[in-house]
């Protein structure tokens, strides 16, 4: 009896041991990388995208009340995504957290009003463009400021750092003039200029329209200049993803001939 019962015992931490090694990496090896932000299918075709965006830029990527990153941007990722018939997820990284974050596959691409300039170029790819923008200048009421050359004339600038706007006042002022104020979101460089530590401030048109339109009594003009070409957004991958900026461009392709694009910004980018 007592030789049954040892023998039992023993068979019983055999199975326990054989169960706790298979536990704890005994069986088969998982494929999955935790590191890759990319989904794909048995047959490696992609079926979800890890997106990142900075959402302070209304009306183009912005929070919303429900803290729900919304806007035209997301409006057209979310179109071109029901036409590849993929999942998006949208990852709220920051302007300039964007580009590292694109390097290091934290994020799949990139939508933030991005303007597609050949300096960047150099270090990331775009998709074909989907959006035209302009930058605008904008001016305390009774400013004496009438053009983008008056802003040379002892002015301080305020614009968002390492954007097209920050770039073009670092063009005309000196890369580093002291009379640029370059805050990390474009609100907090129209702040700056309400607050008088800037004589104007300079962005895309979208923004700076956005900001008139939800502040009906702020006393503040906007200014034209021919001096500033259109910019185009992209969409912005690594550097090398060949196979994803394709498919980008498909898509972006299926929601101009279908008219989803112009239907969400209101106009067709030639």
């Amino acid at each position: 009896m007592k030789k049954t019962l040892r023998y039992f015992v023993m068979m019983l931490l055999l199975v326990s041991l054989s169960a706790l090694l298979f536990a704890c990496g005994g069986g088969e090896e998982s494929t999955t990388n935790d590191d890759d932000t990319t989904a794909n299918d048995d047959e490696g075709e992609i079926t979800k995208l890890v997106v990142g965006t900075d959402a302070a830029y209304a009306p183009m990527e912005y929070l919303d009340d429900k803290g729900d990153i919304v806007g035209i941007d997301i409006d057209i990722v979310d179109a071109i995504a029901e036409e590849l018939d993929i999942e998006v997820e949208y990852k709220n990284v920051g302007w300039e957290p964007l580009f590292p974050a694109v390097d290091n596959g934290e994020v799949d691409f990139a939508v933030s009003s991005i303007t597609i300039t050949d300096e960047r170029e150099e270090s990331y790819d775009f998709t074909e463009p989907y959006y035209v923008a302009n930058q605008l200048i904008l001016v305390p009421e009774g400013s004496d400021i009438t053009s983008f050359a008056d802003l040379k004339e002892g002015k301080k600038v305020s614009a968002q750092i390492n954007t097209t706007g920050h770039k073009v006042v670092q063009d005309l002022l000196g890369e580093t003039s002291s009379d640029i104020v370059a805050p990390e979101t474009m609100p907090l460089a129209i702040t700056e200029m309400l607050n008088g530590n800037a004589d104007a401030s300079v962005g895309d048109n979208s923004t700076v329209n956005e900001y008139i339109k939800n502040n009906p009594d702020a006393k503040v003009e906007t200014i034209e200049d021919d001096e500033f070409e259109k910019e185009y957004y992209g969409l912005m991958v690594k550097k090398g993803n060949d196979e994803l900026r394709e498919l980008l461009n498909e898509g972006i392709e299926k929601v101009k001939e279908n008219g989803k694009l112009e239907e969400i910004t209101g106009f067709v980018v030639e």
